[in-house]
């Protein structure tokens, strides 16, 4: 392949760019290491050479860091090494390497999301939020159907907080609250009947 660009991104890195779509960032140092200048030719050999010397350690070390903040499902680490320009071929080691040592398991990540959300956030709002992390939807019902979510008891909860009062709360007020519940992923069954149901605390 045949580097196209070498683009400084600060005082210290550098992105290279091949006309084979390989896009990856190195240091001043590298670049002089593995004398790489615009309209070079970069032979496989010397690109599987940086691969193993530098990026492949590179990117696993940045997996790493990123996961002492949170756990994060695959797709979240392969978007965030895309985004620090790190090649496809060193994206899938360093996930291979994670999923390898258990580091990444997107299951596990959403179980433990359900677990933690699970009372105050809609099924309908979970199953949107982990497929969006990357998640299969069918592993996302799955889990869902493992952990059932009580809607009922959050949206009474919700109008609590509102200070609803069935008979009470006029009918403006009511539709606005049935609108803001429906935006957090309830069906406007669940919240009509929590609605209707009474309100306990009214009479406490």
């Amino acid at each position: 392949m045949e580097i196209v660009a070498i683009v400084p991104l600060d005082k210290r890195r550098s992105k290279i760019l091949t006309d084979e779509d390989v896009t990856f960032v190195l240091y001043r140092g590298e670049l002089r290491k593995y004398e790489l200048e615009e309209g070079s030719k970069l032979s496989s050999s010397d690109y599987d050479r940086i691969l193993k010397e530098v990026l492949f350690k590179r990117a696993k070390e940045r997996c790493l860091y990123l996961l002492k903040a949170r756990d994060r499902t695959e797709q979240e680490i392969r978007r965030k090494l895309k985004e620090g320009f790190y090649p496809q071929a060193a994206i899938d080691y360093a996930v291979e390497f994670l999923k390898e040592y258990r580091f990444v398991d997107d299951e596990n990540y959403g179980r433990n999301y359900i677990r933690v959300y699970g009372s105050r956030k809609s099924r309908k709002q979970l199953e949107f939020e982990l497929r969006e992390k990357g998640l299969d939807r069918e592993e996302v019902r799955r889990l869902l159907e493992e952990q059932p979510v009580d809607e009922r008891e959050q949206i009474l909860g919700h109008l609590r907080k509102k200070g609803y009062e069935k008979g009470v709360t006029p009918p403006k007020e009511r539709a606005r609250i049935a609108a803001a519940l429906a935006r957090k992923g309830f069906s406007f069954d669940e919240i009509y009947g929590a609605m209707e149901s009474g309100t306990p605390w009214s009479d406490q």
